[in-house]
């Protein structure tokens, strides 16, 4: 079930921003009365779902849903239409209309998908508002780490103070600064003094090709929130807010502490002592071969912290989605441009469908869809404006050179061009597909 909901979360959001997208081109190819014969969403080779025409364009719903296409009359796209480019040509074709004007019906993509994410982040912070746990909160008990982090220099229990100097106010943005930023210190508070984290070479690939983006996360007090089937915590009596403080005598006040430990005693029995108002339980547990207590803790940080919380009025809303998708725009870049570093293998980080699927939540959430949705929006938008040929952004570079040299490319160029920029993208389609399923199989 959870996997379905992934993937109808996934298939909603790739056609609102195909649809948006694609809108882009066709209004702007209206503006300036360039004759649109096709809008799908999805692609159809060989048939369609269904199909309508009305005032001279087909709109349908592809069965491939690898993306969708408007085609425009006159232009060189994925279609390859030789037969129409060899005719002469007509005052509607795109090839007919300024440079200028075809500049902007090429980039009426982009544009739409970067007013979609500003709207997005407008609708989000006036309706839900901005919550985020603060670093100088989260320092209330310290960082929890996993075994990279440690391999980093960082350990359990460590107060972050900066990072290469700088403070990071939302917490939760700590391990992304870290990789985009490509940080090289840390400085944090260990046993009441400050220490300077060095992190070693090879770190920034390491990260990447994590399994976990959480290598640093906040530790947090057991606390009982519900329970597994099954679960030989309930079964010993444990209740639903009891605090969890030990095992086998020894005091552990964290769940990542009690997480590792319970581990090192599969099919044993065991004693977990836990709190309970004033009173201390110790309860007896025969644990099995996955070490579990079958116990989910409170995962609620208002439970444990004091989280900053902003609201915002549709006024107020509208500057700050505007800083939130440059903010983005900027982040996307920043990644983009991890590809292209010595310490980065690029081709492992590259992911298709089931990655960008995978980072849907497992139960329907509508705030994280529609993060998740101007997020790949504003994904979307740059990775077309990359001047490859068959990608708006292809298109958008010749159509500059045009503008610059007052010289068009030649029809067959074009052609040419676009076969390639078509094999490119082929191939990073099954690169990018193909190390999901490795990743996949590897699991």
């Amino acid at each position: 079930m959870e996997i379905l909901i992934k993937i109808l979360q996934l298939i909603l959001s790739l056609s609102i921003l195909v649809i948006v997208h694609e809108f882009g081109h066709f209004a702007a190819a209206k503006i300036f009365h360039t004759r649109v014969e096709k809008f799908y969403l999805f692609f159809n080779p060989w048939f369609s779902i269904f199909k309508f025409s009305y005032t001279g364009t087909e709109y349908g719903l592809g069965w491939l849903p690898l993306g969708g296409y408007v085609k425009i009359t006159g232009m060189i796209d994925e279609s390859m239409d030789k037969e129409q480019m060899a005719k002469p040509p007509q005052p509607w074709e795109f090839r007919s209309k300024p440079a200028w004007q075809r500049l902007i019906i090429m980039l009426g993509g982009v544009i739409m998908n970067v007013v979609l994410a500003i709207i997005i982040y407008i609708g989000i912070l006036s309706y839900y508002g901005e919550e985020y746990l603060p670093t100088s909160e989260a320092n209330k008990f310290g960082i929890s780490v996993d075994s990279l982090a440690m391999e980093m220099g960082f350990r359990d229990g460590d107060k972050i103070v900066s990072l290469d100097g700088e403070y990071v106010e939302d917490f939760q943005k700590i391990p992304v600064n870290i990789i985009l930023n490509e940080v090289k210190t840390a400085q944090v508070i260990r046993d009441g003094k400050e220490v300077d984290i060095y992190f070693p070479e090879g770190s920034l690939n390491k990260l990447i090709k994590h399994k976990s983006p959480q290598f640093i996360s906040v530790r947090i007090p057991f606390v009982a929130a519900k329970f597994a089937k099954g679960s030989v915590a309930k079964e010993s009596g444990m209740e639903v807010g009891d605090t969890v403080i030990g095992l086998n005598g020894s005091i552990l006040k964290y769940f990542s502490e009690f997480r590792t430990e319970i581990q090192k005693h599969k099919n044993e029995s065991v004693v977990v002592m836990a709190k309970r108002g004033n009173d201390t339980l110790h309860l007896q547990m025969q644990l099995g071969e996955d070490g579990l207590i079958g116990v989910y803790p409170e995962g609620d940080m208002s439970a444990f912290f004091k989280l900053n919380k902003k609201d915002y009025t549709v006024v107020q809303a509208i500057p700050a989605g505007f800083n939130r998708t440059w903010s983005g725009i900027g982040n996307y870049l920043k990644q983009l441009k991890l590809l292209f570093s010595p310490e980065v293998k690029a081709y492992e980080g590259v992911g298709g469908f089931i990655m960008i699927g995978s980072i849907f939540p497992a139960e329907w959430h509508w705030e994280s869809f529609w993060r998740l949705t101007a997020f790949l929006s504003i994904m979307l938008a740059i990775i077309n404006i990359l001047p490859i040929p068959a990608l708006d952004g292809g298109h958008v570079m010749f159509l500059l050179y045009e503008i610059i040299a007052q010289r068009k490319p030649s029809d067959k160029f074009l052609e040419y061009a676009q076969i390639v920029g078509m094999i490119i993208l082929f191939s990073l389609l099954i690169l990018a597909n193909g190390n999901d399923i490795v990743k996949l199989f590897n699991k």
